[in-house]
């Protein structure tokens, strides 16, 4: 079992996984480049599925789902590992990063009033005017001034990321309302499993064997995404949560698209402008205020998404 970490190494760590979040969408888009979006989820996820039972196996921590965590299993491994991760990959294909990561972390607007309508959270003044800032922001990523209307690959692009944030939102309400009897950590292993086999068998049938060319760098590619940027990530969460407050979790993590964004810039030569800065800015501080609690009245946070509340950016 992981103990507390003191809080400077739990703050190192957590940063050590923002930053791995932020620059896996920069290695997904090199990996959707050279293999088919179908076969680059599938083959990511099947290697965090043996990174992840082997983590699990090492610290004697493997267990077998309960009956009343296989809807979680179900609804996580569909909604996020499957459906999430494969429209990011079929977006990062006509969209930048940059433009992605951002549209990629609109998912709290669409949690703050699903909350409120299906599981009876109250819809604070605070809450409102955090979804009306980000709202603010994504009408700038979409004014005529920032946005090719006529570019037909941007709309595919930007329309794919959106829905994939809508998977996401629906992902973390449905983790909200379950009561969990296993640790989300200890679920991880048979989410990524179920979701392998569901990919491996769609790609099957939609894009038949894998044709890919194999070179260190998408070798290493791969590796990054399924070992770095998911089993070890989730661990490292598993442990932060344990021993940083929520609400610094969830504000840490705005800092995933603040590092993505940067990575585009500097490793892909991504253009950054005023409008995508603005759009970024209003979005994370709409999220921002729709996460801190008021102290007078106790409200719950409508967090950012976490590892706690859904799997991985």
């Amino acid at each position: 079992m992981d103990h507390a970490l003191s809080r400077r190494t739990a703050v190192c760590l957590f940063t050590l996984v923002v930053v791995a979040w932020g620059l896996n969408w920069l290695v997904t888009k090199a990996i959707v480049q050279s293999v088919v979006p179908l076969w680059a989820t599938a083959i990511r996820t099947a290697i965090a599925t043996v990174a992840l039972f082997g983590l699990q196996l090492a610290r004697g921590q493997l267990v077998l789902p309960r009956r009343g965590d296989l809807p979680v299993i179900i609804a996580i491994a569909g909604l996020h590992m499957v459906a999430f991760s494969t429209l990011v990959a079929f977006g990062l294909r006509f969209a930048p990063v940059g433009r992605s990561v951002v549209l990629g972390y609109t998912t709290p607007i669409w949690v703050a009033p699903g909350a409120w309508l299906f599981l009876g959270e109250a819809m604070t003044k605070r809450r409102l005017a955090g979804i009306g800032v980000s709202l603010a922001g994504l009408a700038v990523l979409f004014n005529p001034l920032a946005f090719d209307w006529h570019d037909r690959g941007a709309w595919a692009g930007d329309g794919l990321i959106l829905l994939a944030a809508l998977c996401w939102a629906a992902n973390i309400l449905y983790v909200r309302a379950h009561k969990w009897l296993s640790t989300p950590f200890q679920l991880i292993p048979w989410q990524t499993l179920l979701a392998t086999t569901v990919l491996t068998t769609v790609a099957f049938a939609i894009d038949g064997p894998p044709q890919i060319r194999w070179n260190p760098a998408l070798a290493s590619a791969f590796l990054y995404s399924g070992v770095c940027g998911s089993a070890l990530a989730y661990w490292a969460m598993a442990v932060v949560n344990r021993s940083l407050p929520a609400v610094t979790t969830s504000l840490g993590l705005l800092m995933t698209p603040v590092v993505g964004l940067l990575g585009s810039a500097v490793g892909l030569g991504e253009p950054v402008d005023v409008a995508l800065v603005l759009a970024l800015a209003l979005i994370l501080t709409g999220i921002a205020l729709g996460t801190l609690p008021r102290r007078a009245s106790g409200a719950a946070p409508c967090a950012a998404p976490s590892a706690a509340s859904s799997v991985r950016p």
